[in-house]
């Protein structure tokens, strides 16, 4: 029985509270206030493609003011309040996570274990692990192409994986070692009691006690969720383990509700927590500046969901052949609000220094104001300013504002 109906808007605006996307952007200058943003979200996807700025100080620079690039990497290597692993994919967690992270450890070692493109990837795999290991135990935190040297053919690079670097994952995916830093984008093993907190790594909570941790945290930054949905937000609970978590909560601490679409459209039933009501009653009122959005933001990540909340079509293009893709390579989202009024392709221009602005395509009936121009165009500007750049390049043609 349906207990509450809200509007796809209502649950919009909610996700994008939760998600700090909503009101006015906050201060990130300080280093407690970028940790406490990553407990906020749970976690900030890593990303190895650099074309206009990382996808995690994007996903941070979109919700916070007088974010610096430095701040993350003096949070993980320096104060080591932060460390990374895998959900969907390599993340930034807080490090107060790390014993929950246990479960997924075991998950990911069975994982592993069974599957033959692991297995396809180097003989002796027990032995190169125990080779990596004592390395690191005598000469400490080291890269993958530390171990060029012991390489017949001395070859290697960041993406390589030879049976020395496959060890290296294996250790890190299982929780045997942590990432104590990066240089450059490669990382920088060391064993996990030399970087994680004893506290920490020597809590080990019930497989009950986990599941009941990643149920409640989903659900705190989703707002609204099917079980289904609790289960993929941190990509290693399993489906019936979140469906028997609400089941045993439906009617007490959760409520069933029905997010309404409109006549012409199915409405969706999820669940939530039984204070909803007081949520949707203070909710932050969302500004008119336009954020450019990473393609990797916590927001965008579930296409389903986003598409049903906001009415917005997003396609990732980089991994599309060329000749197929209808915007660009590597184009973003522009969130006005609580819409996502278009999207931009935009490209760094190292060499001259400037923010390269190709394309942008707003939604259908989304109006192009003299008013929103001008945010749109501040907005690439704050972009630019991020990235250390120093002028915006505008070509020919940019002002699309149509997918056709």
């Amino acid at each position: 029985m349906t207990e509450l109906e809200v509007s796809h808007k209502d649950a919009a605006l909610l996700l994008l509270n939760l998600q700090h996307l909503a009101g006015a952007k906050s201060s990130l200058s300080k280093l407690d206030e970028v940790e406490q943003l990553v407990r906020d979200l749970a976690y900030v996807q890593v990303d190895s493609i650099q074309y206009v700025e990382r996808a995690h100080h994007m996903i941070l620079q979109a919700r916070g003011a007088g974010y610096k690039q430095t701040s993350l990497h003096t949070a993980i290597e320096k104060r080591q309040s932060l460390f990374e692993n895998w959900t969907h994919d390599a993340t930034v967690l807080p490090m107060e996570f790390y014993p929950y992270w246990k479960l997924r450890f075991e998950r990911e070692k069975l994982r592993v274990e069974s599957s033959s493109w692991w297995a396809d990837r180097g003989e002796n795999f027990e032995a190169e692990q125990e080779k990596v290991l004592n390395r690191i135990v005598k000469e400490g935190p080291l890269r993958a192409r530390d171990f060029l040297d012991e390489r017949p053919d001395k070859k290697g690079g960041l993406w390589e994986w030879d049976p020395t670097k496959t060890a290296l994952e294996f250790l890190w995916r299982t929780g045997r070692l942590v990432i104590a830093g990066r240089d450059g984008f490669q990382k920088i093993y060391d064993l996990a009691e030399n970087v994680v907190p004893p506290s920490l790594l020597n809590h080990h909570p019930s497989e009950e006690e986990v599941v009941d941790w990643a149920c409640r945290g989903a659900m705190d930054r989703l707002g609204l969720a099917t079980p289904m949905e609790l289960a993929k937000f941190w990509g290693f609970i399993k489906r019936d383990e979140a469906v028997a978590w609400c089941e045993e909560r439906k009617g007490k601490d959760l409520i069933s509700v029905r997010i309404n679409k409109g006549k012409d459209e199915r409405p969706k039933d999820v669940l939530a927590w039984n204070n909803l009501e007081n949520q949707l009653d203070n909710l932050a009122k969302p500004t008119s500046a336009v954020r450019v959005i990473s393609p990797f933001d916590p927001v965008i990540r579930e296409r389903k969901r986003l598409e049903f909340l906001f009415d917005f079509d997003y396609r990732f293009e980089a991994f599309v052949p060329a000749p197929k893709r209808i915007y660009g390579y590597y184009v973003f989202p522009l969130l006005e609000g609580e819409k996502f009024i278009g999207r931009a392709d935009l490209k760094a221009d190292r060499k001259n220094s400037a923010l390269q602005v190709n394309g942008v395509w707003l939604e259908d009936k989304v109006k192009l104001t003299a008013k929103r121009l001008a945010s749109i165009e501040r907005a690439f500007d704050r972009q630019r300013k991020f990235c250390g750049f120093e002028s915006l390049d505008f070509v020919d043609g940019w002002r699309k504002f149509s997918a056709t």
